[in-house]
C-alpha cells in the first residue's frame, strides 16, 4: 500500500484539493440560506481537516482495522450532514470514493460509497421534495455514479494491490540479494582461506620441515662428521631466509620469490638442487626446447607442484633417484616428477598436498595426474600457455 501511495500521492492531494475547493466554491454559490451554507462549508472543511489530520496516517498504515472503519464512517457521515445541507456537496464524492476504497476492504468500501451516492437523490427529496426539478437528472445519475464508484474502486484496489505485490516482491529480491551477497562473501573467505592454506603448506610448511630435518641430521653429524654438519647448517640458514622470503611476499601479495628471482626454468631448478643438497637422492633435472610463455598464475601452479612433488619425495618415497623434467606439449608446459621409490595409492591419500596442487591446477585449467605403484611414482601435471 504504502509503494502506490508513495508514488501516486502527488495526484491524490491534487484530486483532493480541487474537489474539496470546487465543492465548496458551487455551495457558497448556489445556497442562498446562510446557515445552510455554514453547515455545508463547515461539514465540508471538517472532512477535508480529518484527511489531513488523521486519514492520511490511517491509509498509508496497512494495519489497525478499527481505525479504518472509524475514519470511513467518520467521513460518511461528514458527507451525509454536507448533502442534506445541500444537495450540490454531493460533488465531493469524487474525493470521497476513493478515500473509502484506499481505506477499506472491496466489499464493505462498495457498501458505503454505494451509500455515499444515495445520499445525493436522498438530501433532494429531503429538502425539495419528489418533485424537485433536480430529482429526475439525479436518480440516472445515482445509478450511473454508483456503478462507475464501484468499478474504479476495483480498479483502485487492483492497483493498489498489485503495487504491494510488487512491493513484497522487491523485498524479497533485496533480502535474497543480501543472502547472495553473504553467501558470496563466505565463499570468498573460504576460497581465500584455501589458497592461504595451500602457500602456506606449499612453502613455509615445507621449509620449515626441511629445516626440522636438517637440524636432526645436524645433531647425529656433530661428533662423527662435522663437516657435513657444517654443510647441512649452512643448508638449514639458507632455506630458513627462503621460508623469510617467501613469508614476506605472501604478506605482499607478491609473486613466489623463486619466480620473482628468476624464470620458472631457474625456480624449479633450485627446488631439484635443495633436494640433491638436502638428501642422499640422486636428482636429474631436464628442460624439453623452448617453454610456451605463461602467465603468472600458471607460473606459480607449476612451481608449487614442484615444490611439494619433491618434498613427498623427501618425506614419504624412500627413493634412490629421482627425475625432474619440464616440457612444451601441444600448447601447454608439463611438468613430471618420477621417482624409484616405494609408491603409494593416490586415490586413498591423505593430507593437503594432491588435493591443493590438483585445486590449483583447476583453477588455471590445467590437470594432475599421479601414477604409482611399487617399482615408484609419476607426477603429471600440464598448464595451458
Amino acid at each position: 500500500m504504502k509503494d502506490a501511495w508513495d508514488r501516486f500521492n502527488w495526484l491524490w492531494e491534487i484530486l483532493f484539493a480541487v474537489a474539496y475547493l470546487a465543492t465548496t466554491l458551487l455551495v457558497v454559490l448556489d445556497e442562498k440560506d446562510p446557515v445552510r451554507t455554514a453547515v455545508a462549508v463547515g461539514a465540508l472543511t471538517g472532512l477535508a481537516l480529518t484527511y489531513l489530520v488523521w486519514g492520511r496516517r490511517v491509509v498509508r498504515d496497512d494495519g489497525h482495522v478499527r481505525a479504518r472503519w472509524t475514519l470511513s464512517l467518520v467521513v460518511l457521515a461528514l458527507v451525509a450532514v454536507a448533502m442534506f445541507a445541500n444537495t450540490t456537496s454531493s460533488f465531493i464524492l469524487f474525493m470521497v470514493c476513493p478515500l473509502v476504497f484506499s481505506t477499506l476492504e472491496f466489499r464493505p468500501a462498495a457498501v458505503l460509497t454505494t451509500v455515499a451516492i444515495l445520499l445525493s437523490p436522498a438530501s433532494s427529496i429531503a429538502n425539495e421534495g419528489l418533485r424537485g426539478p433536480a430529482l429526475h437528472i439525479l436518480l440516472p445519475m445515482t445509478a450511473i455514479l454508483v456503478v462507475f464508484g464501484v468499478l474504479s474502486g476495483k480498479f483502485i484496489l487492483h492497483v493498489v494491490e498489485e503495487s504491494r505485490g510488487r512491493a513484497e516482491l522487491i523485498a524479497k529480491l533485496e533480502a535474497s540479494q543480501a543472502e547472495v551477497a553473504r553467501l558470496s562473501r563466505e565463499a570468498g573467505t573460504a576460497t581465500e582461506r584455501e589458497r592461504l592454506a595451500r602457500e602456506i603448506h606449499d612453502t613455509l610448511a615445507q621449509g620449515f620441515t626441511s629445516i626440522v630435518t636438517l637440524a636432526q641430521a645436524i645433531e647425529s653429524e656433530l661428533d662423527t662428521d662435522p663437516a657435513a654438519a657444517r654443510r647441512h647448517a649452512e643448508l638449514a640458514a639458507r632455506t630458513a631466509r627462503d621460508n623469510l622470503t617467501e613469508a614476506r611476499a605472501m604478506v605482499a601479495a607478491l609473486a613466489p620469490a623463486d619466480l620473482a628471482a628468476g624464470s620458472l626454468v631457474d625456480a624449479v631448478r633450485r627446488q631439484a638442487d635443495r633436494l640433491a643438497d638436502s638428501s642422499d637422492v640422486a636428482v636429474r633435472y631436464e628442460v624439453d626446447g623452448p617453454l610456451p610463455a605463461l602467465g603468472m598464475a600458471g607460473e606459480v601452479v607449476l612451481l608449487r607442484g614442484a615444490q611439494e612433488a619433491l618434498n613427498n619425495v623427501r618425506r614419504h618415497a624412500a627413493a634412490s633417484a629421482v627425475s625432474v623434467r619440464l616440457s612444451a606439449v601441444d600448447g601447454s608446459v608439463r611438468l613430471s616428477v618420477r621417482d624409484d621409490g616405494a609408491g603409494f595409492d593416490p586415490d586413498h591419500a591423505t593430507g593437503f598436498g594432491l588435493r591443493g596442487m590438483r585445486s590449483r591446477a583447476e583453477q588455471v585449467g590445467g590437470r594432475l595426474s599421479v601414477r604409482s605403484g611399487p617399482s615408484g611414482t609419476e607426477l603429471t601435471l600440464e598448464v595451458p600457455a
